[in-house]
Parts: structure tokens; sequence; C-alpha cells
């Protein structure tokens, strides 16, 4: 009878460890490594959907800065209202880098003088400068970054409240795992003269 027990025990001992170990795995993958984040809101189509989720490399700009068209998903600024304690997080894009100056002419990004080719918005879509930039060109500073949602129209970005601050960028999206059909990595933006 005690080896039947011993036997059980082993059993259950042995699926805690595993359990127990994955659990760790998982936390160090989630809290070092990379995150999911789920697309609430419009702001991004159209290349990212509401109800989208998304893999976000927490690690690489431990290493390296963000560049020009990476998605990023950052704790959201206080002029952006996030109600309190629900830890609101936004994806945008980077448009501008620190030092760059960025302004909006006849509907178009422009970057150190600069036309920006956004491809990956609709021919269509109306950039138009916001409350940041309503005395011409801003220079972007030290350490932060100027983020424009993709769909123009109906995102609150760095047009609103300015560029977000290194510290507040939690990484770079680089995966999209749901829906399936729209599952797989993210292909890099470039800009043509930059």
């Amino acid at each position: 009878m005690s080896t039947v027990f011993r036997t059980i025990g082993g059993f259950f001992l042995d699926i805690i460890e595993t359990v127990v170990i994955a659990l760790s795995i998982f936390l160090i993958v989630y809290l070092f490594l990379m995150q999911p984040h789920q697309v609430n809101g419009d702001s991004m189509i159209p290349n990212f959907h509401h109800g989208e989720y998304l893999l976000t490399d927490k690690i690489s700009y431990k290493f390296n800065q963000p560049k020009r068209g990476d998605v990023v998903v950052f704790r959201s600024p206080p002029q952006a209202q996030c109600p309190e304690g629900a830890g609101c997080d936004f994806i945008k894009r980077v448009i501008g880098l620190p030092g760059d100056t960025v302004t909006i002419t006849n509907n178009h990004v422009v970057v150190n003088n600069q036309p920006l080719d956004e491809t990956y918005i609709g021919a269509a879509i109306e950039t138009r400068p916001g409350a940041y930039m309503a005395n011409g060109p801003v220079t972007i500073p030290t350490g932060q970054y100027f983020v424009l949602g993709d769909n123009r129209p109906h995102s609150s970005d760095s047009r609103t409240w300015g560029p977000v601050e290194m510290g507040n960028i939690v990484g770079h999206v680089f995966f999209r795992y749901w829906p399936l059909n729209r599952i797989g990595q993210l292909e890099k933006t470039t800009y043509a003269g930059f």
C-alpha cells in the first residue's frame, strides 16, 4: 500500500515541478523578454485592427534605440486622459527621432525638410497638425520620440500631446498572433532618403 502512495505522490510531485518550471519560464519571458498586447481602437487602421493580438519585444530597446517606422507600445501620457489605474498602453508608429524637426504641410508629414513617403497609409488619409504642433515645426528633444497612429483622423498621438519619452516605451511590436488569417512577423518599415 505504501508503494502505491509513493508512486502517486511522486507522480503529483512531478506534475507540480513541471508546472512550477513552466510558470517560472513564462514569468521570465513575460517580465523581461516579450509581452502580449491587444489592439484597442481604430487608431492604427489599416495595418492593425481592433481586437488583434500582438507580441511586443521588450529587450531590443535596452541595447538599441527605436528606429523611424517602428511600431511601438508605450504607457499613455497624462495628457491622453487614460482612466487612472487603468494602465493604458498605446500602440503607434515612430515618425520622429531625437533631434528631428517634424512638421505637417499639405496633409503630409515632413521630417527634417523632407516629406515622409508613408506607403502604409491610404492616399486619402488626411494628416493634420494637432495642438502640440499649432505653432509650426517642432524639434524632438533628446530621449523622446514623435509617434503617430496610421489612421490619422482617428488617432490621439504626438500631434496632440507631444513626443513620448524613451522611458515610457514598453517595446517594439514584432509579431501578430491573432487573428489566425493575419498571423506572422511584421514587416519593417523603411523610408526613402532616411
